[in-house]
Parts: structure tokens; C-alpha cells; sequence
């Protein structure tokens, strides 16, 4: 068998094997998936960007035969090849087991897929191929974004705080390369200062979302349900995942435990809620404010950590991501609701 797991995936895709010049990668973290082909690309050519070097394939579009004959051309001028082909409805199998059958001797040949099951006939040939591999691209645990996190900032000569690594591992995840891209905006922000904090972090990931979901999280935590079922149906049929309707109750919910911390620490309402969320919009004051009248530090501690549980959660079981989230939130909206 074939199938990479951990190190192995890693190892491989940074040194690939010229004894098994087929790879498959595919998963459910769309933005992992195109990180390793493009990892193995630049590692198999000497110029991605030269089309004799590099060729791309449709596989929906792909004539028979032409994966074979692409991945055994001999290159005119010499060098590395390789061949890209990007799986789609078409089934790709019977292509790769002929190739596998007669591998090419001085090409790499890369299929990017999306999410397999384990029967697909494409998987099951690159896993019991011994000319093949399978690199499957799970999302990323929390112990893999605290790697990641640790990585990128080690890269741009920075250190981040236990606390503000663990809040950020709350707010990412779900993409390999969307998590990337904020840490490098977290790490520039950063940069120069030697050390990132949680209000770093509150600074620049608060306002990662990219789509408004204002209305979701303040319906929750003015105790409003049925304005909660609406906003998360809108935000769902938008296409926003359930992990960034969470993600963005997590933000809220720690600038909320941050204000009130301070008001009970004598400081006015006012200055608590302008220091904590800054550049809020106007017409949200009254709402935000009328949440830190009803939530308490304790209570809004513990909805910190009820988040963060269900955000684990939602990467554990991502068939299961929309109830879960959904569930904690309305729950969340519930006790509220008890509150006022």
C-alpha cells in the first residue's frame, strides 16, 4: 500500500521518490490539496512556468490515451517534465492504472482531486500501486495549526504568546492556504515588534471574515433565537462554512469578555467598549452594549470556552459541522434569552 499519513506525506512531497512517480492528492481541505501539487510541481521542474516543463491537463477535458502519451514524451531540449492534471467527473482511473502499469521514467505526473471516498477507483489504484502514492489532505487539527503558527512565525523572526496562539488556532482553520495567508497578514502587522499578543491577534483576524456575519452573533448574544435561526440561514445559504459562523462568535465573544473584564475593573462602559471593539459600526453600539449589561466575566468565560470546544469539534466531524455549530449557537442564544 501506498497511502501517506504524517511524516511521510511531508518527506515526500519536499523529496519525491523517482520510484514512484505518481501522485494523488486529494481531501477535503481544498486549500492543502493545492499546496502540496504545487509543492511537488516546483519540486519536479526547473520552470513551472515553462509549458514544455510543465503540462496542465483538464481531466473532464482530456482525450484518452493522452495522459500516457504526455507523462512518456521525451522532452525536446531535455530537463525535468511534468504533468498536472486536475481530476473532475470524468473518471480518471482507468487513465492513471495504465500508467501505473507502465510508469514514466523521467516525468512526474500529479492528479489534484477533492474529497475521495475510500472506494473511489481513482484512490484504490494509487494506494495499491507500488509506482503511485496517495497524499491525502485532511483539514488541519488543532496540534497542525499550532505547528503552522509556530512555522510562519519562526519564518518572519517572530515569537507569539501562549494565549494569543491559542486564540488564533480558534479562529483558522478550515483551509490550509486561508490559514496561511492570516498568519502572514497577522506576522506583517507584527513585524518589527518581535513578539504577537492576543490584541494582536483581535486587531488583525477580527476582521478576517469575508462576508458579514454581524447579525448571526449579535442575535445570539442578545438572547433573540428566532433572529439567530434567520441569520445563520442567510449566512449558510451565502455559502459561509458553519467553522466561520463559529469563528466569528469567537471573536465576538472574547472582545466582549475583554470589555467587561475592564468594566469591572473600574473602567467606564464606554471607553471598555471603544478600546475593545474598535471601529465598530454605529448602528451596532446599543446591541453590543446592551451585551455587556447582560453577560457577566464568568459567563462570558465560559461561552469563550464552550466556542473553542465546538470549533474542535467541527474539525473532528465536518459531516456534522452545520448541526454542531448551529446547536451550540442557538444554545448560547437560549441562555441569553433567560438572561434579559
Amino acid at each position: 500500500m501506498a497511502a501517506l499519513k504524517g511524516a511521510e506525506i511531508d518527506a515526500y512531497v519536499s523529496r519525491p521518490d523517482p520510484a514512484r512517480p505518481i501522485a494523488l492528492v486529494y481531501g477535503p481541505d481544498a486549500g492543502l490539496v493545492r499546496e502540496r501539487v504545487e509543492a511537488l510541481v516546483r519540486a519536479s521542474v526547473d520552470d513551472p512556468s515553462d509549458p514544455f516543463a510543465l503540462v496542465r491537463l483538464d481531466g473532464d477535458a482530456v482525450e484518452p490515451g493522452r495522459l500516457a502519451e504526455e507523462a512518456h514524451t521525451v522532452p525536446l531540449f531535455g530537463g525535468r517534465r511534468a504533468v498536472w492534471i486536475k481530476a473532475g467527473r470524468s473518471n480518471l482511473a482507468p487513465a492513471v492504472e495504465a500508467l501505473v502499469a507502465d510508469p514514466p521514467a523521467d516525468c512526474r505526473v500529479v492528479v489534484e482531486a477533492g474529497d475521495l471516498k475510500k472506494d473511489s477507483a481513482l484512490r484504490l489504484v494509487c494506494e495499491q500501486a507500488r509506482t503511485a502514492v496517495a497524499l491525502p489532505c485532511y483539514v488541519d487539527g488543532d496540534a497542525d495549526l499550532a505547528r503552522l503558527i509556530d512555522q510562519e512565525m519562526r519564518a518572519a523572526g517572530l515569537a507569539i504568546e501562549a494565549e494569543a496562539r491559542t486564540l488564533l488556532v480558534s479562529l483558522i482553520g478550515g483551509d490550509r492556504q486561508a490559514s496561511r495567508g492570516e498568519i502572514r497578514k497577522l506576522a506583517l502587522y507584527a513585524h518589527g515588534t518581535g513578539r504577537v499578543t492576543a490584541d494582536d491577534v483581535l486587531a488583525v483576524i477580527a476582521d478576517a471574515s469575508a462576508l458579514a456575519l454581524d447579525e448571526v452573533v449579535d442575535a445570539v448574544f442578545a438572547g433573540k433565537p428566532q433572529g439567530f435561526d434567520t441569520a445563520f440561514a442567510r449566512a449558510r445559504a451565502a455559502g459561509t462554512h458553519p467553522d466561520r459562523i463559529v469563528g466569528e462568535a469567537l471573536r465576538h465573544v472574547a472582545r466582549l469578555h475583554r470589555a467587561r473584564v475592564a468594566i469591572d475593573g473600574g473602567r467606564a462602559p464606554a471607553d471598555a467598549m471603544r478600546e475593545a471593539f474598535r471601529g465598530l459600526f454605529f448602528k451596532r453600539e446599543a446591541v453590543v452594549r446592551g451585551a455587556l449589561a447582560a453577560w457577566t466575566t464568568p459567563r462570558l468565560a465560559q461561552a469563550l470556552a464552550d466556542l473553542a470546544e465546538t470549533a474542535a469539534m467541527l474539525r473532528k466531524q465536518g459531516d456534522l459541522a452545520e448541526p454542531l455549530a448551529h446547536r451550540a449557537l442557538l444554545t448560547l442564544a437560549l441562555k441569553a434569552r433567560q438572561r434579559r
